[in-house]
Protein backbone atom coordinates (compact mmCIF):
# COMPACT_ATOMS: atom_id res chain seq x y z
CA UNK A 1 0.00 0.00 0.00
CA UNK A 2 2.93 2.30 1.36
CA UNK A 3 4.68 1.24 -1.92
CA UNK A 4 1.49 2.37 -4.49
CA UNK A 5 1.45 5.66 -2.34
CA UNK A 6 5.31 6.63 -3.12
CA UNK A 7 4.52 5.44 -7.08
CA UNK A 8 1.43 7.86 -7.24
CA UNK A 9 2.00 9.91 -4.78
CA UNK A 10 5.93 10.73 -5.08
CA UNK A 11 6.98 13.95 -2.88
CA UNK A 12 3.46 14.57 -1.83
CA UNK A 13 3.24 11.42 -0.27
CA UNK A 14 6.80 11.44 1.42
CA UNK A 15 6.09 14.66 2.74
CA UNK A 16 2.70 13.42 4.28
CA UNK A 17 4.89 10.76 5.85
CA UNK A 18 7.06 13.49 7.37
CA UNK A 19 9.96 12.71 5.09
CA UNK A 20 12.03 15.43 3.29
CA UNK A 21 11.28 16.15 0.01
CA UNK A 22 13.22 14.65 -2.91
CA UNK A 23 16.01 17.48 -3.91
CA UNK A 24 15.26 19.43 -7.38
CA UNK A 25 17.56 17.76 -10.11
CA UNK A 26 19.18 20.71 -11.92
CA UNK A 27 20.65 21.00 -15.16
CA UNK A 28 24.62 20.67 -14.96
CA UNK A 29 26.24 24.64 -15.65
CA UNK A 30 26.85 25.36 -19.25
CA UNK A 31 30.60 25.25 -19.78
CA UNK A 32 31.79 28.75 -20.97
CA UNK A 33 34.93 28.58 -22.66
CA UNK A 34 37.23 31.59 -21.63
CA UNK A 35 40.10 33.31 -24.06
CA UNK A 36 42.69 35.39 -23.73
CA UNK A 37 41.10 39.13 -25.24
CA UNK A 38 44.56 41.54 -25.64
CA UNK A 39 42.65 44.90 -24.58
CA UNK A 40 44.54 48.37 -25.37
CA UNK A 41 43.18 50.52 -22.54
CA UNK A 42 43.28 54.70 -22.71
CA UNK A 43 44.77 55.16 -19.65
CA UNK A 44 48.24 53.26 -19.15
CA UNK A 45 49.07 54.86 -15.77
CA UNK A 46 45.57 52.97 -14.61
CA UNK A 47 46.83 49.87 -16.35
CA UNK A 48 50.20 50.19 -14.14
CA UNK A 49 47.63 49.45 -11.34
CA UNK A 50 47.00 46.10 -12.07
CA UNK A 51 48.06 42.76 -11.71
CA UNK A 52 47.34 39.39 -12.66
CA UNK A 53 44.57 38.36 -10.98
CA UNK A 54 42.43 41.49 -10.74
CA UNK A 55 39.20 41.77 -11.69
CA UNK A 56 37.81 44.67 -13.92
CA UNK A 57 35.22 46.10 -15.34
CA UNK A 58 36.09 47.78 -19.00
CA UNK A 59 33.79 50.73 -19.69
CA UNK A 60 33.82 52.19 -23.92
CA UNK A 61 33.33 55.84 -23.71
CA UNK A 62 32.11 56.77 -27.19
CA UNK A 63 31.48 60.75 -28.02
CA UNK A 64 28.50 62.02 -27.81
CA UNK A 65 27.34 58.98 -26.25
CA UNK A 66 26.86 57.56 -22.39
CA UNK A 67 29.28 55.07 -21.15
CA UNK A 68 28.94 51.53 -21.15
CA UNK A 69 30.13 48.62 -19.43
CA UNK A 70 31.63 45.96 -22.41
CA UNK A 71 32.84 43.41 -19.89
CA UNK A 72 32.12 43.05 -16.00
CA UNK A 73 33.79 41.53 -13.60
CA UNK A 74 36.80 40.41 -16.25
CA UNK A 75 39.77 38.13 -14.66
CA UNK A 76 42.86 40.06 -15.64
CA UNK A 77 45.43 37.51 -17.20
CA UNK A 78 48.34 39.67 -17.72
CA UNK A 79 49.83 42.66 -17.74
CA UNK A 80 52.59 43.23 -20.50
CA UNK A 81 55.21 45.06 -20.04
CA UNK A 82 54.97 48.60 -21.99
CA UNK A 83 56.01 49.19 -25.10
CA UNK A 84 59.01 51.50 -24.68
CA UNK A 85 58.28 53.91 -27.59
CA UNK A 86 54.57 54.15 -26.64
CA UNK A 87 53.00 53.00 -29.16
CA UNK A 88 49.97 54.10 -30.36
CA UNK A 89 48.80 55.63 -26.96
CA UNK A 90 47.31 53.78 -23.88
CA UNK A 91 48.65 50.39 -22.48
CA UNK A 92 47.90 47.03 -23.55
CA UNK A 93 46.15 44.35 -20.82
CA UNK A 94 45.24 40.73 -21.38
CA UNK A 95 41.67 39.51 -20.03
CA UNK A 96 40.48 36.34 -19.32
CA UNK A 97 36.83 36.49 -20.71
CA UNK A 98 34.04 34.53 -22.34
CA UNK A 99 34.73 34.76 -26.28
CA UNK A 100 31.63 37.02 -27.20
CA UNK A 101 32.72 39.03 -24.74
CA UNK A 102 36.06 39.21 -26.15
CA UNK A 103 34.52 40.13 -29.51
CA UNK A 104 32.74 43.03 -27.73
CA UNK A 105 35.81 44.35 -26.46
CA UNK A 106 37.29 44.24 -29.87
CA UNK A 107 34.55 46.31 -31.35
CA UNK A 108 34.44 48.71 -28.35
CA UNK A 109 38.36 49.23 -28.77
CA UNK A 110 37.88 50.22 -32.66
CA UNK A 111 35.39 53.19 -32.08
CA UNK A 112 36.09 54.13 -28.43
CA UNK A 113 38.37 54.88 -25.87
CA UNK A 114 38.19 52.14 -23.15
CA UNK A 115 39.18 52.18 -19.23
CA UNK A 116 39.06 50.06 -16.37
CA UNK A 117 37.50 49.80 -12.63
CA UNK A 118 38.36 47.24 -10.07
CA UNK A 119 35.80 45.19 -9.00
Amino acid sequence: MVAAALAVGGTEARASRGAPPAPEVKPPPAVVRMVSAPVRIADAATVRLLRAGDRVDVVAAERGGPPKVVAAGARVAEVPVADKDGGDGGALVVLSVPRDTARALVGAGAVARLAVTLC
